[in-house]
């Protein structure tokens, strides 16, 4: 039996800001091809949203650190967390709950600890991100339930996801302001699930696809809660 978890927003330093813990099933048999829904200037306005910054080397860390997880074949899940500055967003830390994994799923334990973390350190909750070991870099149906709890609470809020073994390899994920969200919305299906056919529900918004982010060179903190 498939394990679902979807935490609730909880109290949040911003009341725009979501602190979900991510969860992750992910069937390529019901996703939506990344190649299909990368642009951003035909299915989503992007002037109403403030440039969010990802470290250049992010991605690159957080697979040194999923690493034994990804030669096992497990998922690896993480907050992505920054500061707001100068109405612009930075993401400068990766918060790694602790977690049950299997190829296609992740789902967070203790969100709490991540909670305190942040409100410790004043920070912000701007997306999560996964690595989909064994598959390609797309967002599946529960990925997408799971990323517009995220987005619903922060309009700039992205979902990465780190796919290794294929090409492209990274995504920076965002859903769809005229059909992704309204669909997602009311969609009330659990687990593995179609959605409309033709219809693009997401995004890659990376800035080469005319989104809203944008690589910088700086640092980046990794927690591992884990350990």
């Amino acid at each position: 039996m498939e394990k679902q978890t979807i935490p609730q927003p909880k109290p949040q330093l911003q009341n725009n800001l979501s602190n979900n813990g991510p969860t992750t099933n992910n069937n390529s048999n019901n996703s939506v091809n990344v190649n299909n829904a990368n642009e951003a200037g035909n299915i989503s306005s992007t002037s109403h949203l403030r440039k969010i910054f990802v470290p250049t080397h992010l991605t690159e860390k957080f697979l040194e650190v999923a690493k034994e997880n990804t030669e096992q074949n497990l998922e690896t899940c993480g907050i992505l967390c920054g500061k707001l500055e100068n109405d612009q967003l930075f993401i400068s830390t990766i918060i790694i709950p602790k977690q049950t994994a299997s190829s296609d799923t992740c789902n967070t334990l203790n969100e709490i600890e991540v909670l305190n973390y942040q409100q410790k350190h004043n920070l912000l909750t701007l997306g999560w991100i996964h690595t989909h070991p064994s598959q390609t870099c797309f967002l599946s149906s529960v990925d997408l339930h799971t990323h517009f709890s995220y987005q619903v609470m922060l309009s700039e809020a992205i979902a990465i996801v780190c796919s290794p073994k294929f090409q492209p390899s990274i995504g920076y994920f965002r859903l769809t302001d005229k059909e992704g969200v309204p669909t997602i919305s009311n969609c009330t299906k659990k687990g593995f699930h179609p959605h409309k056919e033709n219809v693009k529900l997401f995004y890659d918004a990376h800035e080469k696809n005319n989104g809203h982010v944008y690589n910088i060179k700086s640092g980046i903190t990794i927690i591992d809660l884990r350990k």
